[in-house]
């Protein structure tokens, strides 16, 4: 699921801003293989880190072009660490209908950008790994790319009408979970188990523990939302 990066002009108010096409979003979850996070970063990515996620960037000698939230997981002293840095600080009040998480990608949509990777979604805290997944199929949402990564996870939504590619080596385990309802006229080629416009049934399993039998392989939703999940075996 590689993306490139070039720029894009946007006209805003009357000046042509250059924007990055992808935002890379640190949450305040686990960075289970933070090796893996700093070789995915590319050259024009824009830094966004969810309150905490601040934390894991100054780690990992990072500098977030834009820090959001309601400051709950980092003291003072850390904030005024990335403000003198030249950090953009947005401060939510602690009473909000949003997670961290959400109004960085709010933020990252209004600024024009649709391509989102988010590192650290997932971790300690089962509400708010399930709320993260999740949170690609929310409506308001819909004309981004997310993909949330974990060490050889990959995690993408596909929406009804969505076609895309998954990249990895044969063996690599591609897992299809329907969410919001079933998921129809799903095919799939390059698979160990095919599919041929068929229907997924939320709440089952069938969609799950697929491999990839070559290099590449493509999906075909004709209608519902559908996780994919892409697990490389060989950094397990």
């Amino acid at each position: 699921m590689s993306h490139s990066m070039p720029l894009l002009p946007k006209l805003q108010e009357g000046l042509l801003l250059t924007i990055p096409i992808r935002a890379v979003i640190f949450a305040n979850g686990v960075l289970s293989h933070p090796d893996t996070a700093l070789v995915a970063l590319r050259p024009g990515d824009l830094l966004i880190a969810a309150d905490g996620g601040a934390r894991l960037c100054r780690q990992l000698g990072l500098l977030p072009a834009i820090l959001i939230g309601d400051f709950d997981s980092i003291d003072d002293a850390e904030l005024a660490y990335f403000e003198a840095n030249g950090s953009q600080i947005i401060r939510h009040p602690a009473r909000k209908d949003y997670t961290d998480l959400e109004l960085a990608l709010r933020h990252a949509q209004s600024l024009g950008i649709r391509n989102v990777l988010v590192m650290a979604a997932l971790g300690r805290r089962w509400d708010q790994t399930l709320a993260n997944l999740l949170l690609p199929a929310a409506a308001e949402l819909q004309d981004m790319t997310i993909r949330l990564v974990d060490g050889p996870q990959e995690v993408v939504l596909l929406r009804g009408g969505d076609v895309i590619d998954v990249h990895g080596k044969p063996g690599d385990t591609v897992s299809l979970v329907p969410v919001g309802g079933d998921a129809q006229g799903v095919s799939t080629e390059g698979l160990e188990y095919p599919l041929y416009a068929e229907s997924l049934f939320f709440g089952a399993t069938r969609g799950l523990s697929n491999a990839l039998l070559g290099e590449r392989a493509s999906i075909h939703l004709g209608d519902g939302l559908l996780l994919c999940v892409l697990i490389h075996k060989d950094e397990e």
